[in-house]
């Protein structure tokens, strides 16, 4: 097989799930309503938190970023998987597959992280709830905002860099939605045992470390809500953790089935699967699963909406 080195003159195809569909059409056009769900859903959250001073507080400020991880997320992949597949061309030069290489693991490692901090404001909610204002103050969470951006950013330029510089075969074809680690490393030819194990080492930092917070976090939770007196609390406290554990339970299968699970209980064909799972789904999801069932996040959608309905229509 002939060998060369990717330069920034050349490129990719980007063979993902609409190329091998059996009905491409009516898959482009689910992914184009998860699409627009998740636009909407996530700009809606966004700017309620936003314009709602109440809501200016640890937990929504934190529901907020995930927002909008997830709005930038869902953006680096769907609309060019969507005209691509309706101009019938697939390909992805070799600068802008490096930027959405690096785009998607920012995002994806700094909303891994959120989700633990997530699950440690709830900890200190509802089990420590009079020191909530000190152990959880605005400093400190937008410290937890900054910590997860920065170190995700930073693994993200390390593994895209390191990653770009293999020797990629002549056949520039990638078997997936997206420009990933693990589709693309099987067009190299080089070597990569090494590599590999980074990113599995990485895949456990990022995934396995935060997921046991998590874990231990609501192990916590759940012997405090069982303990607690009041039946209105403890059904409050449980609606918040059960959304909570929901979104974990979405993303964090998703990405611990591409970033850990060996290379060898792969096939292209749940790889692309699972890539429209957390880049598509859940993204579209989330705001969904978080919002409905949370009585503050309605209620200042209502307020919002009916200060607007006054100032267009004020005879109303």
């Amino acid at each position: 097989m002939e060998h060369g080195n990717s330069t920034l003159g050349s490129g990719f195809m980007l063979m993902g799930i609409l190329k091998d569909s059996e009905s491409p059409e009516l898959l482009c056009a689910i992914i184009t309503i998860l699409y627009m769900l998740a636009l909407i859903s996530n700009g809606l959250l966004l700017l309620v938190i936003t314009m709602d001073t109440r809501l200016h507080v640890p937990m929504y400020i934190l529901l907020g970023q995930l927002s909008l991880m997830d709005l930038l997320f869902t953006s680096v992949v769907t609309p060019k998987a969507l005209v691509d597949f309706l101009r019938s061309e697939n390909t992805i030069s070799f600068g802008g597959c490096a930027l959405q290489m690096f785009l998607a693991l920012t995002l994806g490692g700094a909303e891994d992280l959120l989700l633990a901090f997530m699950a440690y404001d709830r900890y200190v909610a509802i089990c420590h709830p009079l020191n909530y204002m000190v152990l959880m103050s605005t400093r400190v969470c937008w410290l937890m905002v900054a910590t997860s951006w920065i170190l995700a950013s930073l693994s993200a330029l390390g593994h895209t860099l390191y990653n770009m510089h293999f020797p990629f075969c002549m056949s520039r074809k990638i078997s997936h939605l997206l420009c990933e680690i693990p589709p693309l490393l099987k067009l190299a030819c080089a070597d990569t045992s090494r590599y590999e194990l980074m990113v599995y080492v990485t895949g456990v930092t990022f995934l396995l470390l935060p997921l046991s917070v998590i874990v231990a976090s609501y192990t916590l939770i759940l012997f405090t809500v069982l303990h607690m007196p009041s039946n209105e609390r403890r059904q409050k406290a449980l609606v918040t953790c059960s959304s909570h554990l929901t979104v974990v339970g979405m993303f964090y299968g998703a990405a611990t089935f591409m970033y850990v699970l060996p290379s060898s209980l792969h096939s292209t064909k749940q790889d692309n699967i699972i890539s429209v799972f957390y880049t598509i789904v859940t993204p579209a999801l989330n705001p969904l699963i978080y919002s409905l069932r949370n009585k503050e996040v309605m209620g200042a959608l209502r307020r919002i909406m009916g200060k607007y309905m006054l100032r267009t229509h004020p005879t109303f």
